[in-house]
């Protein structure tokens, strides 16, 4: 019985800590984390958890860890705050994923990103097309920021008072450069067909096509291997 009024008394204490810790830190530490911060917080839930279920531990240990970890941190966020140098070290920087409508493979590939998971966080910001967008910037939280192109802005048809037309959901045939056959099929399309319409925007070769995208009675939409002019963009 002991034992578990020691286990709740020390993880009361740590709960208190950790809030306690949380507030001083300030809201950023939950709405924006880094790479940094997520670290930060595995490191110190298995410091406190270790402490918690060691016998030999109690509350002046688990305080030692809380608040020495704690002062580090604050420390941490007084060196990026003061030596703006530091922030990229500490925090990372964004990095501009698609440039003026084109994906940036390199910038991608960095980042550890794929087009999957590209158009998964753009849908999340009710992007359902690479054509709807002429910035995207992959932030230091994990999280895209996008900037559409100008046909795509507001004010929308509504209210400019036209006459509303049918939304189609784009799809995707080539992804990472491999023909995607259940999708060409869903359409009711052809490989020939595909090669043909690559041939159409000078595309001679599958190898020379990264990412492809199809709506109906639109043009494809066609991102090469490799960006024409490129050159590293971060921001």
């Amino acid at each position: 019985m002991n034992s578990y009024l020691s286990m709740f008394t020390d993880l009361t204490f740590g709960f208190i800590a950790l809030f306690t810790l949380t507030k001083i830190l300030g809201k950023t530490q939950i709405s924006q984390i880094t790479a940094f911060d997520f670290i930060s917080a595995l490191v110190l839930g298995e410091l406190i958890g270790n402490a918690l279920f060691d016998e030999k531990t109690g509350i002046p240990e688990i305080a030692f860890v809380v608040f020495t970890w704690g002062a580090l941190m604050y420390i941490t966020e007084y060196i990026t705050q003061r030596f703006k140098g530091s922030r990229n070290f500490f925090e990372g920087s964004p990095s501009i994923v698609i440039y003026n409508g084109k994906l940036i493979r390199d910038v991608m590939k960095k980042n550890k990103l794929d087009v999957n998971q590209l158009q998964h966080m753009l849908r999340a910001k009710d992007v359902f097309s690479l054509a709807e967008v002429q910035y995207a910037i992959l932030e230091t939280n994990g999280t895209i920021s996008v900037l559409r192109k100008s046909d795509y802005q507001t004010p929308s048809r509504k209210d400019m008072k036209l006459a509303s037309e049918p939304v189609q959901l784009p799809i995707t045939l080539v992804n990472d450069g491999e023909i995607l056959y259940d999708n060409l099929l869903e359409k009711n399309l052809t490989e020939e067909w595909l090669m043909e319409e690559l041939k159409k925007q000078n595309y001679n070769d599958l190898t020379e096509v990264f990412h492809v995208e199809y709506q109906k009675d639109k043009d494809l939409l066609i991102f090469p291997v490799s960006n024409r002019h490129h050159q590293k963009w971060d921001v």
